[in-house]
């Protein structure tokens, strides 16, 4: 079974940063779109980043100027730098990789466990 081990993480105060991580071992890491969702607590999953193999990145407009993603494809990984941190961005944080392997459309897609970051004082 195809695992995303994800790190990082935890408590941080309002204002504060935190990065977390995802490395997607024994696969074509450098082909993949990959992401991170975040689920807030009681709320759905959504979207907060996406980088593209080709490494152009789009942000959730709620996270835009204060959250940046990078991908390292020499160590198959993909950050999430956090930064001005605010109660609302509390949730649990799973990292995406998502690669259409065929001109037919097919896909592949794996999700990490999930990594929790909580923002409060």
């Amino acid at each position: 079974q195809v695992q995303l081990l994800e790190s990082g993480g935890g408590l941080v105060q309002p204002g504060g940063s935190l990065n977390v991580s995802c490395v997607l071992p024994g696969r074509p890491f450098s082909r993949m779109r990959m992401g991170w969702y975040r689920q807030p607590p009681g709320k759905q999953r959504e979207l907060v980043a996406l980088i593209t193999s080709g490494g152009s990145a789009t942000y959730a407009d709620s996270v835009k100027a204060r959250f940046t993603i990078s991908r390292d494809n020499a160590k198959n990984m993909v950050n999430l730098q956090m930064t001005s941190l605010k109660p609302e961005d509390t949730a649990v944080y799973y990292c995406n990789a998502y690669l259409v392997v065929n001109v037919e459309g097919a896909t592949v897609e794996y999700w990490g466990q999930g990594t929790p970051v909580t923002v409060s004082s």
